[in-house]
């Protein structure tokens, strides 16, 4: 495991109630620095994972609102930063799949426009809202941003072909915004693969899941705590390193 020492920094990172997001604002906690955890508001296990946070004696808040809503993103970013006295590191994580089960391709009628907009409110526009909203204060920390994409960004495969094009766009989006608020900011990705212990709500079925078991060279899931790590290095590391998409997949795609 890296590690760093993170004192005195300041971090967000949306949809962190559960998989990556918690493991990364917990890692983050544990190296000292002041962590912003965000999810929707009413989620309970928003408020139990800030309070377990806190009682191990990390310097974490609550930071509730829907990344899916402008007026409610950008309430929530000005609130966070506020209350920690700034940002370093934003951590664009919050996503949906917007289904249960995996959509085939082909099914256009499940992939309609209502599904269409639910996701790109979420997926991309939310990034691009959060973004938006922390751009002052990661200017003046010279901060870094990391977004979660996806490996279905490259190859589909994802739980929906909407799923997919929203995390192309924000591998896309990692070059644009690299460039455009370089040289103060520094703005990565990372492309997970199959991730354990993520609460997402699209469950795969058991043959799904030997069949990835077969294919993932390392031969297991990859854990919020991978995940942590690539997201580590890419915020308090690699400071010479913006606009690329860290594929994390224990090799599933080599």
């Amino acid at each position: 495991m890296i590690t760093a020492d993170l004192t005195g920094r300041k971090m967000l990172v949306t949809g962190s109630a559960s998989g990556i997001g918690l493991g990364t604002a917990e890692l983050f906690a544990r190296l000292g620095a002041t962590v912003a955890l965000n999810d929707l508001a009413g989620n309970p296990l928003l408020e139990s994972e800030v309070a377990r946070l806190r009682d191990a004696g990390h310097r974490v808040l609550a930071a509730p609102g829907d990344v899916g809503n402008a007026e409610s993103c950008q309430a929530m970013v000005a609130r966070a930063g506020e209350a920690m006295g700034g940002i370093d590191y934003l951590v664009n994580n919050a996503a949906t799949p917007g289904t249960t089960s995996i959509i085939p391709a082909g099914d256009l009628e499940r992939q309609n426009e209502e599904f269409w907009q639910r996701l790109l409110s979420v997926n991309l526009m939310g990034p691009v809202r959060c973004t938006a909203a922390a751009a002052p204060y990661l200017k003046k920390s010279r901060g870094a941003i990391v977004n979660t994409a996806s490996i279905s960004a490259f190859a589909g495969g994802g739980s929906s072909s909407v799923y997919c094009a929203t995390k192309a766009a924000l591998v896309n989006l990692t070059k644009e915004w690299a460039r455009g608020l370089a040289p103060d900011i520094r703005v990565n990705a990372i492309a997970p693969g199959w991730v354990a212990g993520s609460n997402w709500e699209c469950k795969w079925t058991d043959d799904f899941v030997a069949d990835l078991e077969q294919r993932v060279p390392l031969q297991r899931p990859g854990t919020p705590a991978d995940y942590a790590e690539a997201i580590l290095f890419l915020c308090a590391g690699g400071a010479y390193v913006t606009g690329h998409t860290l594929v994390v997949d224990g090799g599933l795609t080599a």
